[in-house]
């Protein structure tokens, strides 16, 4: 696909859209189950070598999980985290779903069952520079994960605080990340975790490429650019800040960084999170930090009716929390060489309409679907049609939505489901003043869970 610039003028973020709905690949009648395998060789600079990995952010829902992947796998694997996301969770007055463990209980159970050190260090990775350049000094790491970021929109849309948090810590983040790199004087790969809505949801048409984009310039001039930005919120907003600066640190200091633009992830727990009860990841239900999937997988086993945002119509890409950590693996494993661009892979498996996913819930769980307003300022509908090659061609084969892999989810929320307050489900944050009173209507107190649900939270 190329796009026609009329004038010789900077590039600035425009509108985009996708369609058909869909996705592209080269596996289309690939199985449910993921049966992932690494092949390194199909990279041009692959390698199953195992690896010294920082992973920054390592105690989050993404993190925590990809931190025991690569560690189950032979690396020795070393965790960073500030704690934030639990801070806020006692900020917003709502506990994980799961009940999860202390880092250094994770860490130490994680020894008991593997026999596998990771080492946990508390660092404010946006504010504490002095301690990251240090300890990235003392590891001398092959590769960086970079998770340490607040990763929820509608938080970021909360309110003027939220929205400056957000920016300071993630932007500041990476920048810090870059700096102490180069500061610390070691090759290490940097692979960050973004996201697919720096791309936007626009009305372009079109397949949407991994990254960058092929233009023709004034003049007939043919091109190949990152791609233009549309985010959807602060938090994408901030995911697009970070892409401008991998591409500058590339350039500037050769700094070797990959990129993965993410879908919306569900599940909860991996091969790895099983073990042992200290090791369950963490399960986030409310309007602010619950993903779509498994807040409607929640809702349909509490007998709620599924929250769907205005129409439903919105198309959004998925994947399941185990190939996200296998991702983070295929793309360590397959760096740019020195000098070479920013590496960008849209890390997802499928594409989905949000009604549709809601259809699939409310068949399997008994439960209605109820279209609320929606706090988001977006289009009512989309198509979205996204390339994964990359991740194919390396042997990534992901596991898709599937009725009976939502059984996992569904029950993890039968286990803890007395840990539900239900005042929590409908949406605390939106987008604008007209959002806000769109769903001024929406009462908290309204959500009434199944009878037997209720007897044991009120117990």
């Amino acid at each position: 696909m190329k796009l026609l610039f009329t004038a010789l003028t900077v590039i600035v973020p425009v509108a985009t859209a996708f369609s058909p709905s869909g996705l592209k690949s080269a596996h289309a009648n690939a199985p449910t189950q993921s049966t992932t395998a690494v092949f390194a060789e199909n990279g041009a600079n692959g390698s199953s070598e195992k690896k010294k990995i920082i992973v920054l952010g390592g105690d989050g829902f993404c993190g925590w999980p990809t931190s025991l992947y690569l560690s189950d796998q032979g690396n020795d694997v070393v965790i960073v985290d500030n704690l934030s996301r639990r801070n806020i969770d006692i900020e917003l007055g709502c506990d994980s779903l799961t009940p999860i463990a202390s880092p250094e209980a994770r860490v130490e159970a994680w020894k008991e069952v593997s026999g596998n050190t990771i080492p946990f260090h508390n660092i404010d990775v946006a504010k504490e520079y002095d301690l990251l350049v240090q300890l990235i000094k003392e590891e001398q790491p092959d590769a960086i994960v970079h998770f340490a970021e607040q990763r929820a929109a509608p938080y970021s849309q909360k309110n003027s605080k939220t929205k400056r948090y957000t920016v300071d810590n993630n932007v500041g983040g990476s920048n810090n990340l870059c700096c102490a790199v180069i500061d610390a004087d070691v090759d290490a790969h940097i692979v960050h975790l973004g996201t697919m809505e720096v791309y936007g949801y626009g009305t372009s048409g079109g397949e949407i490429p991994e990254g960058y984009i092929d233009v023709t310039l004034p003049g007939g001039r043919e091109s190949n650019i990152l791609h233009p930005a549309y985010p959807g919120s602060v938090y994408h907003a901030t995911k697009c800040l970070d892409a401008i600066l991998w591409q500058f640190y590339q350039k500037n200091d050769n700094l070797r960084v990959t990129d993965l633009h993410q879908g919306v992830v569900w599940g909860t727990n991996t091969p790895q999170t099983i073990l042992d009860e200290r090791l369950i990841n963490r399960f986030d239900y409310d309007g602010d930090y619950g993903t779509v999937l498994n807040r409607f997988l929640m809702q349909g086993s509490m007998g709620v009716p599924l929250t769907v945002y205005g129409t439903g119509g919105q198309t959004r890409a998925f994947i399941h929390v185990t190939d996200t950590a296998r991702c983070i693996e295929l793309a360590i494993q397959n760096p740019p060489a020195k000098g070479d661009r920013v590496e960008i892979l849209n890390q997802i498996a499928e594409t989905r309409r949000v009604r549709d996913i809601a259809a699939m819930v409310a068949e399997m769980t008994g439960v209605e679907a109820n279209f609320i307003p929606n706090p988001r300022q977006e289009a009512a509908e989309n198509e979205l049609d996204v390339s994964n090659e990359k991740f194919r061609n390396l042997g990534l084969d992901p596991i898709t939505l599937d009725t009976g892999l939502f059984e996992e989810v569904t029950e993890i929320v039968q286990k803890y489901k007395s840990r539900c307050d239900p005042k929590m489900i409908l949406p605390a944050s939106f987008w604008n003043k007209k959002r806000a009173e769109e769903c001024a209507g929406l009462d908290p107190n309204s959500i009434k869970l199944k009878d037997d649900v209720k007897d044991k939270v009120e117990n």
